[in-house]
Order: C-alpha cells, then sequence, then structure tokens
C-alpha cells in the first residue's frame, strides 16, 4: 500500500504532541513576544530546537506547498519546522550530480516571498535559514538582492542579507559582508548590531584577521557598542582595548 502524502498538518500535530507549556513560557519569555518587543505576539508551543528538528527529519517529503502552510502558521515551532526543511530541500536541489535548478529558483522565491511577508520574523528563523538557502543561491551570481534587503525598514530583512553573507565567509569571501556592513554601520537597533558585529568577528576569524582590523582602522570610532564588542572579541586584549577606547 502506497503511504499517504505527508502533510503540514501532520507536521503541526507531531510539533503538538512533544509541547511543553511550560516550555512555551520561557520560550515567549526568551525570544521577546511581550509588547513592544521584537518579537512582540510571536506564539510558542513549547517544543526546543533540536525537538524540532528531529520532527522536520520525520518529514523530509514534504511538498513546498505544505511547507508554505506552516511557513504562514502564527505559531513560532510550525515556521521554525517549515524553514528547516527548506533548508533540507535547498542542500538536495545544490546537490553537484543532481543540481536542480528550477528546484532551486523555487525554493528560493518561496523563501524570499516568506521574508518579505514577515514570516521570517525572529532571530532564530533568519540564523538557521539564510545562510543555507540565500548563501548557496548567491554565491556565484550578482548580489543587489542582498543590498535591496539591507535598505529595507524591517528588522529582519537587513538581518536576511548580513547572515546570507555567512555562507560567503565560510567560502573565503569577504567583500559582500564588509560593504553591507558599512551600510549598516549606522543601524542601532540591536539584533543589526549583533549581526554586524559577529559578522565581523568571522571575517576576522575565518579568512584575513587584517581585513577586520582595516575595517575597525576606518569605523570604530562611529560604530555602535554592541557591534564593536562582537567584532573585536577575538582580538588580543590591547588591540580590543584600542579599538572601544576609539568610540
Amino acid at each position: 500500500m502506497t503511504e499517504p502524502a505527508p502533510t503540514a498538518a501532520a507536521v503541526r500535530k507531531a510539533l503538538a504532541d512533544i509541547a511543553d507549556p511550560a516550555d512555551a513560557i520561557h520560550l515567549q519569555r526568551f525570544f521577546k513576544t511581550g509588547p513592544g518587543e521584537y518579537g512582540e505576539g510571536d506564539v510558542f508551543l513549547g517544543v526546543r530546537v533540536p525537538q524540532t528538528r528531529a520532527v522536520a527529519k520525520r518529514f523530509a517529503l514534504l511538498p513546498l506547498s505544505e511547507i508554505d502552510e506552516l511557513l504562514d502558521s502564527p505559531v513560532h515551532e510550525h515556521r521554525l519546522a517549515g524553514l528547516v526543511l527548506l533548508n533540507n530541500a535547498m542542500a538536495k536541489a545544490m546537490k553537484p550530480r543532481t543540481e536542480d535548478r528550477a528546484a532551486q529558483q523555487e525554493i528560493v522565491d518561496r523563501y524570499l516571498s516568506a521574508v518579505r511577508r514577515g514570516r521570517v520574523n525572529n532571530w532564530d528563523l533568519v540564523d538557521v535559514s539564510a545562510e543555507n538557502i540565500l548563501g548557496p543561491w548567491l554565491l556565484n551570481r550578482p548580489r543587489d538582492l542582498l543590498f535591496e534587503l539591507a535598505q529595507r525598514n524591517s528588522l529582519w530583512e537587513p538581518r536576511v542579507a548580513l547572515l546570507t553573507t555567512f555562507a560567503f565567509i565560510k567560502a573565503g569571501d569577504a567583500t559582500t559582508t564588509v560593504e553591507l556592513c558599512e551600510i549598516l554601520l549606522g543601524d542601532r537597533r540591536d539584533l543589526i548590531q549583533k549581526a554586524v558585529g559577529w559578522m565581523l568577528r568571522e571575517v576576522g576569524k575565518r579568512i584575513d584577521r587584517t581585513l577586520l582590523t582595516a575595517f575597525l582602522d576606518r569605523h570604530a570610532a562611529e560604530m555602535g557598542r554592541t557591534a564593536l564588542s562582537y567584532a573585536t572579541e577575538h582580538l588580543d586584549p590591547a588591540a580590543r582595548q584600542a579599538y572601544r577606547s576609539m568610540r
């Protein structure tokens, strides 16, 4: 007998079966869902990330249309599961021997639609997906899209742009990261500050420390405290103090 096709409803049920209401309260506080906070109004079931990934693994064949249904859910863990599944679909479509460019394009289009509709709307959702979906897609393509996202008014689209470049950094390319960090240098929102500093730190750690210090030589005096703290985290104490004292 043929197994029934997996559905978004089945994913939601699997997550509900392991949800912990006490964890839901903790996660709502941790992800700042209160009035005026960056995750205002987000709804949690109380499923931790490893458990959500395990559920997604069970539904590896979920069709893209059903993944869209998860991404449109008001429940955080549904959207996280959907993004993990979209990551996995992108990795499969990118495999050299079975590369499927049409599938890649469809996955990217669906992801960008979710981003622009405000469905990728917390830092964990951005961080789990941007480098794994847009990163490999744009690695050998023009990157104008990222500069467009970086200049949008929402909190999440600029963070998507920055976190996408983590894939470039891991491939040894710091150019787009540096350009985006210069554009976003004056954005004092905490989650943008953290992303700027984090990506700069990774440039120094993974590619060339002189690229990081050259950026700091030019911009340390105008950087926000949080971005500068993150960016200098792996420098020796004297260098770290020297840059931080430039503010």
